[in-house]
């Protein structure tokens, strides 16, 4: 396992602010620290660990910014958190599962998967459209299904969940781009707290990396999610555009290397 030195654990610190404040209003902050874990030299388990030990702060922060702004619905809530549980439990256990020289390239493939799709999903919309109109009495039970789907994903994998999430929300429920942000949350902290769990118990967080990028993550998601309710739907939307374009960017210069 290579050694981080204290530069290489700052950088990683910063680019989890960044990644929280993205997340916190788009999703898709996973694209940034699951890159940047897998280029500081460490094994695809204690990747997905660690990124699983500073992402849940993140999530904490931003679902407490959504709470107290009153836009998240009690009963979605309460079905969903649970069903993002288990679901994250169901895909952690998987990935526990598979050996290590297999699991780099299934990480590789996914993370371009997530990329391509971000980049070119339907844009996101806005005020009370539905792709799949859910009545309202049934919203708790859609709202648990798509948790335990992606929170499967979040367990296995993880980046991009909360760009689906709210992808999802707002196809579904009908959601506006900001209140999809905050009903994600509820989804995401469920997921990364279950994964956590796991990944613990199997010893693959490497905590001496996981707590500092935890620490910018927490303060990104909480500027994130101020700036989502502050600036409203337009600016979510402008948000996830950005994240597109700059994992394009990603995408073509990782292909330039190669």
């Amino acid at each position: 396992m290579p050694a981080l030195s204290a530069l290489a654990v700052a950088l990683l610190a910063l680019l989890a602010f960044l990644a929280g404040v993205v997340d916190a209003v788009a999703g898709g902050g996973g694209l940034i620290t699951v890159p940047a874990l897998i280029a500081s030299g460490l094994p695809p388990h204690l990747v997905l660990g660690t990124n699983k030990g500073q992402s849940v702060f993140g999530a904490l922060s931003a679902l407490l910014r959504f709470r107290r702004s009153g836009i998240l619905d009690p009963a979605r809530a309460r079905a969903a958190f649970p069903a993002g549980l288990g679901g994250s439990l169901s895909g952690a256990g998987l990935v526990l599962l598979v050996r290590p020289e297999i699991l780099r390239p299934v990480v590789l493939a996914l993370l371009a998967a997530v990329a391509l799709f971000t980049a070119f999903r339907p844009r996101l919309p806005g005020g009370s459209f539905r792709l799949f109109p859910v009545r309202p009495s049934r919203a708790p039970l859609a709202a648990a299904l798509i948790a335990f789907a992606l929170g499967a994903y979040d367990g296995f994998f993880g980046p991009g969940t909360g760009t689906f999430l709210i992808l999802a929300f707002a196809l579904v429920l009908g959601d506006g781009a900001t209140r999809a942000s905050g009903e994600a949350k509820v989804v995401n902290f469920a997921s990364n707290l279950a994964a956590l769990g796991l990944f613990a118990l199997r010893g693959t967080v490497l905590w001496r990396v996981a707590l500092p990028m935890a620490v910018g993550q927490f303060a990104g998601s909480a500027l994130g999610a101020h700036l989502a309710l502050a600036r409203g739907d337009a600016f979510v939307r402008r948000v996830v555009v950005g994240v597109v374009l700059l994992v394009c960017v990603k995408l073509a210069l990782d292909l330039a290397r190669s």
